[in-house]
């Protein structure tokens, strides 16, 4: 990992602490678990800032970042764990096939480590 994507991890979480801890003081949504409902947001968000774009961060990124939403819908009582199940299992149908696209770049981790594999087979 990058050094200066390594900043960016206590920024964030700060940042998430602090928002969660305003919402819950000025009534917003004080039922929310706030903590794991931000805490999947946040993961998504690092996804990207510390991985970048490519076919596993387009999946895990935005999947992690609609499960947050989700979660407040259901901690509100605006939806059902019967209904955020089976969506996110449409979602992460979804994010796989856009993953497919060939704009997308295959992770430099698969990449190099196929590479390494092939490297050892040929000798």
């Amino acid at each position: 990992m990058n050094p200066s994507k390594k900043t960016l991890i206590l920024p964030i979480l700060l940042i998430t602490l602090g928002t969660g801890w305003l919402l819950t003081t000025l009534g917003v949504a004080p039922g929310v678990d706030w903590i794991w409902t931000l805490g999947l947001a946040v993961a998504g968000i690092l996804t990207f800032a510390l991985c970048g774009l490519d076919k596993a961060t387009v999946v895990a990124g935005p999947f992690l970042l609609i499960a947050s939403c989700l979660s407040v819908l259901r901690q509100t009582d605006r939806l059902s764990v019967d209904h955020e199940i089976p969506i996110l299992t449409i979602i992460a149908g979804f994010l796989l096939l856009i993953a497919r696209h060939p704009s997308i770049p295959t992770p430099k981790w698969i990449t190099h480590d196929s590479s390494a594999v092939s490297h050892d087979s040929n000798q």
